[in-house]
């Protein structure tokens, strides 16, 4: 501690040569600390480049893969990538809550590649959004070859934190303010994610019930099938001091990489070979664990399905006496597969569940595949890769809804809207990309916002005061929030036939302040509304209002559409002003809110 150094005339203090050689044993970069300047003179032969703004609770990590680090295959272990992960995470959160954070869970991570020794994995987490007590972190994963110069991404994850006061007491957390259009994406979207996760558990009941009680067996030829309980596993591991975060609980990347070490015994009973994995289901801690705790790790195959099996692993935890009941720390559900010499997966061997809970876990299973299938493709695709009116039915409504708003939000908060046309008090911006042409019309309105908001969610009264609408039948209420319509249009011009859509109104109301009250609308397929001849089908990809107060009466209502190829003709005749009919719909729009208004006021009174 008293080592000091002369470097060029310059005297480095010992804070300065410890912060170094944490930063370096740790891999991540730390902003200046506050009696530091801001800017630094380079020092000769030193690269210098623009440092771009950063987020002050962005980390990035950056670790060699070294052979202690890697499988038998040369492989970077999944549990000690799990470990780099969560720690990059909890420092990013760390940073925003300036106080200790706790692992609350981990959403769906799908690894797309591995990563061999000798190859460095880069490490970038910040915090997309606090809540009140929580806030979730975005983790983006990476691989470097140092030879080639090769990047590749390895997979992308979310991670909710929760911060902790003094005796684990909740801490409110101050707002986060998004600065370039990618953090304010993310930050919009987190609401719907969260609400996605807190809603997990009633999808899969709702699903199971759904289902037939009796689950179909996938028969094979050649192949088997093995009892489950072969595949049981149950290690024991004693919590130490170097197993514990800052915080003296067991690092939650610590337990994540024990769960995975048995999760990998379990998938190798069954294929008799190495099992690669692909997914990890969330991760939900559900209590902590302490240096001196037992924890107790069980792992069984619930379901082998032709290239893929799911294994599920628990944690549980007590201390010194037996007598005291098991603590249940997590759980989770981890998709293995087996690969062959040329990387594709291997046909397994199927499993005969045992009786009673076997049988449950094994018709879990599928309804989880099903449920990561609708996630992974409906939820984590980018919008453009969506099909346009996917199938609707009870198991993917909850990811159908979040993709619906979710693509709202994304088109609203990107940058770069330009003013094409002002009529008056509506304005109209026009969003060029590469694939699509998308519009933004809006106006203030006086009107209290959560009248707005009732009022344009429900499409049964669109044709009040748009044109084009001719009917708006209500086909299903899913929900509160969500509803099927099946809508009649006026016909386009050149066009013989009225169009008619089948649209799935997605609504939230503002997560804090600051946010806007949103109405989503999309595409989406019922069979019991199937296309007819008398109709030209017609499709949304994304659409929809949002209203944010102004004050108590006052509102800024705002439309988007992402125009389709069909829709294209008649949005820029009206961009390029050989047309004034979406600014006079809009107009319209208006005297239809002012008049409910008074209506509302009117009944109020009497």
């Amino acid at each position: 501690r008293c080592l000091l150094k002369m470097v060029k005339g310059n005297i480095i203090v010992p804070e300065d040569i410890l912060s170094f050689c944490c930063n370096g044993l740790q891999g991540s970069t730390s902003p200046p600390r506050a009696h530091e300047p801001e800017e630094r003179e380079e020092a000769p032969g030193a690269m210098a480049s623009p440092a771009p703004a950063r987020n002050p609770t962005e980390v990035q990590m950056s670790q060699l893969v070294l052979p202690c680090h890697t499988n038998h295959r040369g492989e970077l272990s999944t549990g000690q990538l799990l470990k780099w992960i969560d720690t990059a995470a909890c420092l990013s959160a760390e940073r925003h809550a300036g106080c200790p954070c706790v692992t609350a869970s981990m959403d769906d991570i799908y690894f797309e590649h591995t990563i061999s020794v000798g190859q460095v994995v880069n490490i970038k987490a910040k915090v997309n959004r606090a809540f009140n007590s929580s806030m979730e972190v975005g983790i983006q994963v990476s691989y470097e070859d140092l030879c080639s110069g090769k990047h590749c991404s390895i997979c992308k994850a979310y991670a909710t934190f929760v911060a902790q006061g003094p005796l684990g007491s909740k801490v409110r957390l101050k707002p986060l303010t998004p600065q370039t259009e990618e953090e304010k994406i993310e930050y919009s979207i987190a609401a719907e994610r969260r609400r996605m996760r807190l809603v997990h558990k009633d999808t899969l009941k709702d699903l199971l019930i759904r289902s037939p009680q009796e689950t179909e067996r996938e028969t094979r030829d050649g192949s088997g099938a093995v009892p489950a309980e072969r595949t049981r596993v149950e290690s024991v591991e004693l919590v130490l001091p170097p197993h514990a975060n800052h915080q003296g609980n067991t690092f939650g990347g610590q337990i994540m990489a024990w769960m995975e070490n048995v999760a990998t015994i379990a998938a190798s009973r069954l294929c008799h070979a190495h099992p690669t994995l692909r997914a990890i289901e969330m991760f939900h801690f559900r209590g902590p664990s302490q240096v001196g705790d037992r924890l107790v790790l069980k792992a069984i195959v619930n379901n082998a399905f032709k290239n893929s099996m799911e294994v599920g692993v628990c944690a549980e935890a007590y201390g010194q006496e037996m007598s005291v009941s098991r603590r249940h720390i997590n759980s989770a559900f981890m998709t293995f597969v087996v690969l062959d010499q040329e990387g594709h997966p291997r046909t397994l061997p199927m499993v005969a569940p045992e009786p009673g809970e076997g049988e449950r876990r094994y018709r879990e299973a599928s309804a989880r595949k099903k449920i990561r299938l609708d996630r992974k493709y409906v939820v984590s695709c980018k919008q453009t890769e969506v099909p346009l009116s996917v199938p609707w039915d009870q198991s993917n409504k909850v990811y159908l809804s979040y993709n619906n708003v979710s693509a709202l939000k994304t088109l609203v908060a990107k940058a770069n809207w330009v003013l094409a046309r002002e009529k008056e008090k509506v304005r109209m911006y026009t969003l060029e990309e590469d694939k699509f042409l998308s519009f933004r019309i809006e106006m203030s309105v006086c009107i209290p916002a959560s009248r707005a908001f009732s009022l344009l969610s429900n499409l049964r009264r669109r044709h009040e005061w748009d044109s084009h609408y001719v009917s708006a039948e209500l086909v299903q209420k899913v929900d509160d929030d969500d509803m099927i319509y099946h809508v009649v249009s006026q016909k386009l011009r050149n066009e013989n036939k009225a169009q008619d859509f089948v649209i799935l109104a997605s609504r939230r109301k503002p997560c804090s302040k600051g946010d806007p009250y949103v109405v989503a609308f999309r595409s989406v397929t019922l069979p019991t509304h199937p296309a007819r001849d008398e109709f030209t089908r017609g499709e949304t990809l994304c659409s929809g209002f949002c209203i944010w107060p102004e004050s108590e009466e006052m509102s800024k209502v705002a439309y988007y559409n992402q125009a389709m190829p069909g829709y294209l003709n008649y949005v820029t005749t009206n961009v390029a002003g050989l047309s004034s009919d979406i600014c006079s719909t809009f107009e319209a729009c208006e005297k239809f809110l002012l008049k409910n208004k008074e209506d509302l006021i009117s009944r109020l009174q009497d």
